[in-house]
């Protein structure tokens, strides 16, 4: 199984315990050159790369002198703002000699639980991809409380993939893979390599065993796993303290396992958006069907009729000239925006809005026909 061969869009998830050493603090700069190298790669063959980093706060706190131990959320937050500084840099400094452009972006996990925020978040995401640059995603641990917290960036990094529609999810972590039981406790624990389906069996194989530096065990591994394979994302857990991580993993030269996607992103996310209960709708001419028809975007000019109150994210239905139901999509724009645009050109909405907005009411990729 080789799923990072065919990949066009791969998520990475780097654990803290790999990019701080833990006995000084310090950043391991000759890893992090060897993980920019692969990514360098990964790009140079088409691939588009997110990193989902953890680290801000293992820095932050050797810079502030906090100690071992836990920390208060409070102290946690410091500690955070002083790290992503220098966690961002990091990357910065490691990528500019590939010639790659990097880009910081702090999320939350209520920015994947709006669906407003989840939009903002997804479209700025692929348009760094779309100019070629490398995202690198961080839990924004300085407003985070424990109530909204992710767990060691394992769960946010399958809500990044299914955001930006990743085929691949590699968590590189201190565990080479899925086992049975706890390795580190357990002699007759043996390490799956592919796992084709998440049971209830596997789910209580999962354990809470994490390193110092990180904040996750398997269980949030695994919760990981059933969003990104439900999502159709195929995802690897593995040893990533070894040099060139991701070229090992693509070679099959680490040990690993590889949970198996359920279907491909693209189907997925429009099964999810056919499950969801519309809050309005619009209407569209003939010209805009027949558009919709061969894939295009729904743009202002082909909408005749706006129905219902809705905000900008929220589903709603697409009717065609006779009424009937053509299919439903995520909107970019309130049902107030919706209106001031509808039969306008895409060039006219700044002028009617007062502000830039994107050119389409429902992208074609948060649609179903």
């Amino acid at each position: 199984m080789r799923p990072l061969d065919a990949a066009k869009r791969i998520v990475v998830k780097i654990g803290s315990a790999l990019l701080v050493d833990r006995a000084s603090g310090a950043l391991r700069t000759e890893w992090l050159a060897g993980l920019a190298a692969d990514v360098a790669a990964a790009k140079a063959r088409g691939q588009d790369v997110v990193l989902v980093s953890s680290g801000s706060i293992a820095l932050g706190r050797g810079v502030l002198e906090l100690g071992d131990g836990a920390l208060a959320l409070e102290q946690s937050q410091a500690a955070a703002a002083v790290g992503q500084i220098r966690l961002a840099r990091a990357y910065e400094e490691a990528l500019a000699p590939h010639g790659l452009t990097t880009a910081q972006v702090l999320v939350t996990l209520e920015d994947s639980a709006d669906r407003r925020r989840y939009l903002n978040s997804r479209a700025t995401i692929g348009t760094l991809l779309g100019f070629g640059a490398v995202p690198i995603v961080n839990e924004n641990d300085t407003v985070a409380t424990d109530e909204i917290r992710f767990g060691d960036n394992d769960r946010l990094a399958a809500q990044v993939a299914l955001m930006c529609g990743a085929d691949a999810l590699v968590l590189l972590s201190d565990v080479d893979g899925f086992y049975s039981g706890n390795p580190r406790t357990d002699p007759a624990a043996r390490r799956f390599d592919v796992i084709d389906e998440i049971t209830p069996e596997i789910e209580a194989m999962a354990g809470d065993a994490g390193s110092d530096l990180s904040r996750g065990g398997m269980k949030t591994k695994l919760m990981a796993a059933k969003t990104a394979t439900g999502a159709g994302c195929a995802m690897a857990i593995t040893e990533g303290s070894v040099a060139n991580p991701l070229a090992r993993l693509a070679a099959g030269a680490v040990p690993c396992t590889w949970f198996s996607p359920q279907g491909d992103p693209g189907a997925a996310r429009k099964h999810w958006i056919a499950g969801m209960k519309t809050r309005g709708a619009l209407a569209v001419d003939a010209g805009a069907a027949g558009a919709l028809g061969r894939g295009k975007s729904l743009l202002p000019a082909g909408v005749t009729r706006v129905v219902g109150t809705f905000g900008r994210g929220e589903p709603v239905a697409i009717l065609g000239p006779s009424g009937e139901t053509l299919g439903k999509g995520l909107v970019r724009y309130t049902a107030e925006e919706a209106r001031l645009i509808a039969g306008r050109q895409s060039g006219e909405i700044e002028a009617v809005l007062g502000y830039p907005g994107r050119a389409a009411l429902i992208h074609r990729d948060d649609m179903v026909l």
